[in-house]
């Protein structure tokens, strides 16, 4: 109990920040196969996984990371999430080769139809996240280092439109080719997927300004033992 009083915030959020990630991570590739229409917009209907809804989100926790502590702990938070979908998926293809009692609301087959594809999913989705992530966290530090710091949107949304295409477009081809996505609609998938993620990252701007100005406001403050000082700029 000493040792967690003793972490200072930037410790606890650091740790917060990663943990928040690895679950978006987790319920993003357990999700994937439910397709939704999203109408967030008066003139266009996003037609789109509803495991992609909360992707540009993920993007930003790293960004967060990488902005306050260092492109070694931001990769590390991507690695920790990819090692907790290792978990679920041996986990959740364990609990599909289980047999379902006569008298279980979900019998063998409609837990297989739902998770079944679960371990093709981890596949092709760890590759275009891990690609796609290391992109955005070395692309957002370069932009911080070529601006000296300045331009917080620009480095934040830049860094995150690039990554995020990739990691759509890495994604949605390898599940096309694994057979899980139906290839006449591989296209209409992708540009709504992207289309989406791009508008969110676009709203998002102001939240992660808030986020940023809390986080050196109430926290960067505090000394801390564990990490070094996050160099503060304008924005």
């Amino acid at each position: 109990m000493s040792n967690l009083e003793n972490m200072s915030a930037l410790d606890k959020t650091y740790i917060g920040l990663c943990a928040l990630f690895s679950v978006l991570m987790v319920i993003g590739n357990l999700t994937y196969r439910k397709f939704i229409y999203l109408p967030i917009l008066p003139f266009h209907t996003f037609i789109l996984s509803v495991g992609a809804i909360l992707y540009p989100v993920m993007f930003m926790l790293t960004d967060l990371i990488a902005e306050f502590f260092d492109k070694k702990r931001a990769n590390f938070c991507v690695r920790l999430a990819i090692a907790m979908n290792i978990v679920a998926a041996l986990i959740v293809t364990g609990m599909d080769h289980l047999q379902a009692t006569p008298w279980s609301t979900i019998d063998n087959n409609i837990f297989h139809s739902v998770f079944g594809a679960y371990g093709l999913a981890f596949i092709a989705n760890m590759i275009a996240c891990y690609v796609a992530q290391r992109i955005d966290i070395n692309l957002y530090l370069w932009i911080k280092k070529a601006t000296q710091g300045r331009w917080l949107w620009l480095r934040n949304n830049g860094s995150t439109v690039v990554s995020l295409f990739v990691d759509t477009f890495a994604a949605i081809s390898l599940l096309t080719l694994l057979g899980v996505f139906p290839r006449e609609q591989m296209w209409l998938i992708m540009i709504n997927s992207y289309s989406y993620k791009l508008f969110i990252t676009v709203c998002n701007t102001p939240l992660f300004y808030l986020l940023v100005g809390i986080i050196r406001k109430f926290i960067v403050p505090s000394k801390t033992p564990s990490f070094s000082e996050p160099q503060l700029h304008a924005v």
